[in-house]
């Protein structure tokens, strides 16, 4: 269900392992890729800033946290609806203190849990989604163009850390106008190791480093509310959809997911929606 009015933040949980908030510059963008079996080979710098830090050099990081929100729009719901619903959802952000930047759209593949709709929202400090959580104009927003057309909704949150620079923080500039988001949450078994869970994160963070030629930003962290059904989360914008499909179905993810992380998690989600400007008015 969507989180109530009065939902609070859990106080922080210590992640399993950092992963890397990466910014890709446009103009230093690099890709390889081989013929037959899909592989990976990135040139760029593990820690090049996307204001022309040298390769390799400390970036300063801010700590940020992402909301995930994920719907269950009814059978019958029509275009207008649809549109109504993502418009209200998008728009939030200009009527609202704190969110820095919002994506959303429909998800492209059937999923087990039967979303059809995905909202990805960043927040300067777990403060204000605290305050997003009960605002008057949020409730109104769900009660008047969400609740009406969707069900069973789920809201994820984790901490994670991005560059400390104005397109990274707030995802502007045209490598952020269009793409494909990807969204992978997972709640890892009880008797998963704690080295197991970092190992498996730090798999997933080298592979991030690794394609970052063609990511454009990624970011993942534990979960602060793992009593919605998930403790671990990770947000991936690729460019394109062949930028999306040529990381899903590398050998190196399909090897990592199958070695590391398949053994130990209890249930998984792996999302995915294009990104399109939605709507620049005020509703």
């Amino acid at each position: 269900m969507l989180a109530p009015a009065s939902a609070q933040v859990p106080h922080t949980i210590r992640p399993v392992a950092n992963c890397f908030g990466l910014h890709r510059r446009s103009d230093r963008y690099h890709r390889w890729r081989g013929t037959g079996k899909k592989m990976i080979l990135s040139t760029r710098g593990v820690l090049e800033s996307s204001n022309g830090a040298p390769s390799g050099g400390l970036v300063k990081k801010r700590k940020i946290v992402e909301h995930i929100i994920l719907l269950r729009a009814k059978p019958n719901i029509s275009d207008a609806e649809e549109k109504d619903m993502l418009d209200y959802l998008y728009t939030s952000q200009y009527q609202m203190r704190g969110i820095l930047t919002i994506s959303l759209g429909r998800i492209e593949e059937p999923n087990s849990e039967n979303f059809t709709h995905a909202v990805f929202m960043r927040f300067q400090q777990k403060e204000d989604i605290v305050k997003f959580y009960s605002s008057a104009y949020y409730s109104k927003i769900l009660d008047d163009h969400v609740k009406p057309v969707s069900y069973g909704s789920v809201s994820v949150d984790f901490e994670s850390e991005v560059e400390d620079d104005i397109i990274p923080l707030f995802r502007r500039g045209e490598d952020f106008n269009y793409g494909v988001e990807f969204m992978l949450l997972m709640s890892f078994v009880e008797t998963a190791s704690r080295e197991a869970m970092e190992d498996a994160s730090s798999s997933l963070q080298r592979l991030i480093i690794q394609c970052s030629s063609f990511i454009v930003q990624a970011t993942c962290g534990h979960c602060l509310n793992p009593e919605n059904g998930y403790n671990h989360a990770a947000v991936i914008r690729f460019p394109s959809f062949d930028d999306f499909k040529l990381f899903r179905e590398s050998m190196e993810y399909k090897d990592m997911w199958a070695s590391k992380f398949h053994p130990i998690v209890e249930k998984s989600l792996q999302l995915h929606f294009t990104v399109d400007p939605v709507g620049n008015q005020l509703m």
